[in-house]
């Protein structure tokens, strides 16, 4: 009997571990600087922001810190979610959700946010298959006069891993 109490509380903990490592993984996440940028850089391209400040994150993404805009950008996404398969390794897309519009990318620009969102820390997912990069309710504001200081700063992200 000593050993079925045993191996009950076992249980139990593995499944309170097993279950505060997904709320952990779940828990709204951020990150500033130039990861924040680069998540800023990938994703605005497909956002519904007006073209000049597309622009503007492209020019600083690009290594430009000269723009005429000088407030704010915000860049929202509602979900990200990119997969590569690790069967068919030419296969790598990414959907990419603003409210009802959900905007599908492959290859390279699909690689380049699959990667950026993984340096962002989100962790990676699998199954059968296939390998899973995920966000929601992705916020990156830009600010492009701390920008053009060039110490750091102006770039912050907040989301939540996973979709």
């Amino acid at each position: 009997m000593r050993l079925g109490t045993r191996l009950g509380r076992l249980a139990i903990l593995a499944c309170s571990l097993s279950l505060a490592s997904s709320t952990a993984w779940a828990a709204p996440a951020t990150t500033s600087g130039s990861v924040a940028l680069a998540l800023a850089g990938v994703v605005a391209p497909y956002s519904s922001l007006p073209a000049r400040e597309k622009k503007a994150v492209a020019a600083f993404f690009g290594g430009d810190s000269n723009v005429r805009i000088t407030r704010k950008i915000t860049v929202t996404a509602d979900k990200v979610v990119c997969r590569a398969s690790n069967v068919d390794i030419t296969s790598r897309s990414c959907a990419l959700t603003f409210g009802s519009r959900t905007h599908t990318v492959k290859g390279r620009e699909a690689n380049a946010i699959y990667a950026t969102v993984a340096l962002a820390g989100v962790p990676g997912d699998g199954a059968a298959g296939t390998i899973y990069e995920a966000l929601s309710k992705l916020s990156c504001t830009l600010d492009p006069a701390v920008i053009k200081d060039k110490a750091g700063g102006g770039a912050d992200c907040s989301f939540e891993p996973g979709n």
